[in-house]
């Protein structure tokens, strides 16, 4: 475990063991939160730009309908043969 202090204005610096794990450039964003227990949990941020093209072209168009009904079935797999 590392640590980093925090500054008079509310900075701090990640230490470049952190920054390397992460794979953080100057200029990165992260997301903050704080869970229950009062611990603060920090994970990069990622650009919606970096997320196109991840998910394969379906085999065909869906309709509205189609949507609809996997939109309405959630997660549980039962619209994934389509």
């Amino acid at each position: 475990m590392v640590t980093a202090t925090l500054t008079s204005k509310g900075q701090m610096t990640l230490p470049k063991e952190v920054r390397t794990k992460l794979g953080l450039k100057p200029g990165d964003r992260l997301q903050v939160a704080v869970t229950a227990d009062g611990r603060v949990v920090m994970t990069p941020a990622v650009p919606l730009a970096t997320l196109a093209g991840i998910l394969p072209k379906p085999d065909r168009p869906l309709s509205v309908e189609e949507m609809n009904e996997a939109i309405a079935g959630g997660i549980d797999g039962k619209h994934r043969d389509r």
